[in-house]
């Protein structure tokens, strides 16, 4: 019963840490990165879907995007998705392809990432310890169900917390990988 637990508290934390390196990808970092514009989504004959299925993300260069459309129907909806997307960026039609040029990050704008990243890490932290207060409370359920002992209850939850300790290191070295990353470019 207690290592069912254990295991599904690695599994959910897992996928928090994941969640988070999803979300702190789409953080420029004044790289030009494909995954930039992965939360674009485009109204394709009624569908909505990601501009990483209609077209092909290349890096031209340190701060150019080159998107391949594979339907030129659809440039002009790219275009605009681009534009209206938030992020900042004027794309320019070359014939078929169109090309991104990412602008170079001012002081502030690194400053204003890097509190972006900070919140996403909060965000990631939250969910680990609600995952924790979830498993001690199913360990103080067992206890209270008398199918563990008061031992058992206290070795399981210095488990439990020690698990949720390793995954908030692992989000605070990667929000400190991507700190550096914004603002040594």
């Amino acid at each position: 019963m207690i290592n069912d637990i254990q295991h599904n508290v690695e599994i959910r934390m897992k996928k928090c840490v994941e969640v988070f390196i999803q979300n702190i990808r789409k953080i420029r970092t004044g790289r030009a990165s494909a995954s930039i514009l992965d939360g674009i989504v485009i109204d394709y004959y009624g569908s909505p879907s990601p501009l990483s299925q209609l077209s092909n993300i290349t890096v031209e260069n340190s701060c150019t995007l080159k998107i391949n459309i594979f339907d030129r129907s659809i440039i002009s909806l790219v275009e605009k998705a681009i534009i209206t997307s938030g992020l900042g960026l004027n794309p320019q039609t070359v014939g078929i392809d169109i090309r991104v040029q990412l602008p170079a990050l001012t002081e502030e704008r690194r400053h204003k990432l890097i509190k972006l990243a900070r919140s996403e890490s909060e965000q990631g932290k939250i969910s680990i310890r609600n995952i924790r207060r979830d498993a001690n409370d199913n360990i103080k359920l067992l206890l209270k169900q008398k199918k563990i002992s008061s031992e058992q209850d206290r070795r399981a939850q210095e488990l439990v917390q020690k698990i949720t300790d390793l995954f908030i290191k692992k989000i605070d070295r990667i929000l400190l990988d991507k700190e550096k990353d914004i603002l040594d470019f």
